[in-house]
This record gives structure tokens, sequence and C-alpha cells, in this order.
């Protein structure tokens, strides 16, 4: 019967070189499927448009930074990133012209900072960058420099020129912060900014 059938590799009487081949064989599978999980948690983290932290990286990323800024005391500053009339652009355009200028806005805006910032898609058209060794006073000077950069990203679309304009708040990281309390912060600084540039 085939309950009783048995595989040889295994159990009394099995050949030793089997079994070790075997528990090899076992061995390098649950390397890859380690690291095929690795992969997957670490694209859970990333927008598969743009590349870049979504809110979840950069979330944790944001995390982690308030830990260090509190055990260390460095200084760092979060931006965050609004951009205007976009959904104008997806309703004149459609979806594949807002994701075209999705993505010359995210390189424009990582052109602007260090390789060591951390750039991210919270949703929609709102972006967030974490700067580290910036005060108050040059946070203030890189939403204007990030606001011009936004402005000069375009896509021809259709025979069309398409570009967006944005408006960007800064907060200094503070020791023993909570993250999602520094990211309100920073989307009031932006409404702020985009009040007053209404006005």
């Amino acid at each position: 019967m085939a309950s009783e059938q048995r595989n040889p590799t295994y159990g009394p009487g099995a050949d030793p070189a089997d079994m070790a081949a075997e528990i090899e064989r076992l061995k390098s599978e649950l390397l890859d499927a380690g690291w095929k999980i690795a992969e997957l948690e670490a694209r859970a983290d990333v927008d598969p448009l743009l590349d870049v932290f979504n809110r979840r990286g950069f979330e944790r990323e944001l995390a982690r930074s308030l830990s260090y800024i509190t055990r260390y005391g460095a200084e760092a500053a979060l931006l965050y990133v609004d951009l205007d009339g976009f959904k104008t652009v997806n309703d004149r355009h459609g979806h594949a012209a807002g994701d075209a200028l999705l993505k010359a806005v995210v390189a424009e805006i990582k052109a602007h900072v260090r390789a060591s910032d951390v750039v991210a898609r919270l949703g929609g058209d709102e972006f967030a960058v974490l700067m580290w060794n910036v005060g108050e006073a040059l946070a203030a000077a890189k939403t204007r420099d990030l606001e011009q950069a936004v402005a000069a990203a375009s896509v021809m679309w259709d025979g069309a020129h398409i570009a967006v304009e944005a408006s960007v708040g800064a907060v200094a990281l503070a020791p023993d912060s909570a993250a999602a309390a520094l990211i309100d912060a920073a989307d009031r600084a932006m409404y702020a900014r985009k009040n007053e540039r209404r006005g």
C-alpha cells in the first residue's frame, strides 16, 4: 500500500551520504526562501512607481532617526512637499501623464538633496525629505530651493508642456518626538506655506 512506502533517504537503513545531500539541499532552499522574503519585505517599503520609500518605509526611517537624535543629539529636519495643481494634470492629461510628471518631480527633488538624505512619497502628490545635519534656518532655505526645483520639473505629453508647483514646509527633529507628530507638524507648516503663496 502507498502508506507503507518509505522515502529511502530517511529512516533506519538510509544511506548517510543521501541524508547529508538532502540536508544540504533543504538548507539551500531555506536560504533562497530567506533571501526572497527579505527582498519582498524591502520592496514593501518602496513606492513601485518612483523607487523611493513609501509612507511605511519612511515612517520606519524617521522613527530610527529620532532614536538616534534622542541618543546622540544630532540635527535633522523634515521637509513636507505638496504639489499644487496635480489633480488638474491627471484630469486634463490622464494618469500616465501624471505618473511621468511625478517621476520628473522626484528626479528634481533627489537632484537637490544629498545622497544621505531620505526622499519618500507619503501618498498621492505628497512627499517628504529627511535631511541630516540641517538646522531650522537651513531647512527653511531648503524649502524655497525645493519649491523652485519642483517648478523646474516638466514633461512633454502629447505636445503639451506639463508642470506643477509645490508648497514645502519644514520642521526640525526634536529628541523624544513621535514620528507621527513630526509628520503632522511638517504637514501644518506646508499648509501655512501654501496659504502664504496663495495670498
